[in-house]
């Protein structure tokens, strides 16, 4: 008897569909108000720090919580195996929310953020890996199936900012994060009854962990937790002990952290010799998605700042803005699903198809200098300046996003399959890293000129990336 289809895909993948929309939903539902709840504690001397040491705090606990996505690739392949993992993540998660509920200020938030970081770690590259599990290698359809899968993390996260924006604004921060926590739970419920489906194999770590491998292990996290400790006090005794000094601390680490993984994969034992050239010709698009990343994570930050101090948002909640990105995720997903699957011989390579993104991504920026060209910064402007950014860096993230999950399970060696998967979410981490300190500079005295050189950066590196394509698919064998 033929299996049943979920839009003409392998049934089980409407359970990770599900799931992760529903993770999604709480993700952006937080993520969309967070920086103004910040705002909202400065104001009311609960927080001490300042706006632009919040906004380095949206761009570290970005990277963070991309970052952990190491420890939970780890997890997967080596402890508990896929399929718990996402589970336990995903009670974690939840219980973050929760604690964004309560009335308790900013003790309350910086838990949440912990617990938040932690979880999402777990779920959120592993969700991602059983997805790659559902197909052979050079199955054609294997894009067309990452596409609706990110389809459903958009609908989920479109949906968030407008219902959690709008609560927000009508019953106050807290109940509107405990819609957040609400999302979570679903998401729990829908994983635990349909997650049979992926197969019994998912349930354990494809390389365990052996019995001699347990002390070294213990070794290295005591004396990686030694180091940490140590680095810490030193901080403190050079008086480097504000919220800037260790969100420094942590973008150092979320770029040493990747700079890691590359060399232990690439040095293992365990990899055949094509493995070690995929993992080369993933470099370079490695790269490229940090700088992506570094663009598309500021919607957030930067543009959420503007939205709430350059655009009339009298009648609707500056937190709507962030549905733009999903929203137009949404309208081009169907457009996109259709063209790999038709286009299936010829079509561009992936490297060249992040090289096209990542000049969208610049242009979006590019866009974005216009308005105080044209008009100065201390008037408001127009809410389609916002939604024109967000359709054009939303282009590049169809190019990039959904075809760089589908890439890394293609190249990910066998040995480090989870863990390849959370490399492509450390690039997502080291962008994020470097927003920390790039998104200080952000201000109306040089919006122009930041727009510009952030956007023309972009562009130029995607023209170098188009001459490289052809040496890096050389590197990946045959791999499309």
């Amino acid at each position: 008897m033929e299996e049943k289809k979920f839009l003409g895909q392998p049934r089980a993948l409407s359970t990770l569909f599900m799931t992760e929309m529903w993770e999604r939903f709480s993700y952006y539902g937080m993520r969309a108000i967070l920086l103004f709840y910040m705002w909202h504690l400065i104001s009311i001397g609960d927080l001490h720090i300042s706006r632009t040491t919040a906004a380095s705090v949206m761009a570290i606990y970005a990277s963070m919580v991309y970052l952990s996505g190491a420890v939970g690739g780890y997890i997967a392949d080596r402890i508990l195996g896929a399929r718990r993992t996402v589970f336990w993540g995903g009670v974690l998660i939840m219980l973050g929310h929760i604690a964004l509920a309560l009335p308790f200020g900013a003790s309350a938030l910086f838990s949440s953020i912990g617990l938040i970081i932690i979880g999402t770690g777990l779920l959120k590259p592993n969700v991602s890996s059983l997805v790659g599990t559902l197909y052979k290698p050079n199955d054609s359809s294997r894009d067309a199936g990452f596409s609706i899968f990110v389809f459903g993390i958009n609908l989920g996260a479109f949906i968030a900012p407008l219902l959690v924006g709008a609560t927000q604004r009508a019953a106050g921060y807290h109940l509107a994060f405990g819609l957040a926590a609400i999302g979570m739970f679903f998401g729990l419920l829908q994983y635990h009854f349909g997650g049979k489906r992926l197969g019994e194999d998912t349930n354990y770590p494809g390389d365990p962990i052996q019995a001699e491998e347990i002390k070294p292990l213990i070794l290295k996290i005591v004396a990686s937790l030694v180091l940490f400790g140590l680095v810490v006090a030193l901080m403190f005794a050079m008086g480097w002990n504000d919220v800037a000094s260790f969100i420094r601390l942590l973008t150092i680490i979320a770029v040493i952290i990747p700079v890691s993984y590359f060399v232990t994969m690439i040095t293992s034992r365990k990899i055949t010799k094509a493995e070690r050239s995929h993992v080369w010709a993933y470099l370079p698009l490695f790269l490229a998605a940090v700088l992506f990343w570094a663009i598309e994570e500021q919607g957030s930050i930067v543009l959420a700042t503007f939205a709430a101090e350059r655009v009339d948002t009298s009648w609707f909640p500056a937190a709507w803005f962030q549905s733009l990105n999903p929203l137009f995720i949404m309208l081009y997903t169907p457009f996109f699903a259709w063209l790999w699957t038709k286009w299936r011989k010829n079509q561009p390579s992936s490297p060249t198809k992040f090289a096209v993104g990542l000049m969208f991504a610049g242009a979006s920026f590019l866009l974005m200098a216009l308005p105080g060209t044209l008009f100065g910064t201390a008037t408001r402007v127009s809410p389609l300046w916002l939604v024109g950014s967000w359709a054009l860096v939303i282009i590049g993230e169809m190019l990039i996003s959904p075809v760089g999950l589908s890439v890394t399970t293609k190249l990910a060696p066998k040995a480090f399959m989870s863990q390849m998967m959370s490399m492509w979410f450390l690039s997502a981490a080291a962008g994020s890293a470097l927003n920390a300190e790039l998104v200080t500079l952000y201000n109306p005295a040089n919006e122009v000129q930041y727009f510009f050189w952030f956007g023309t950066a972009s562009v130029a590196l995607g023209i170098v990336l188009v001459f490289l394509s052809r040496y890096i698919q050389k590197l990946m064998l045959g791999i499309k």
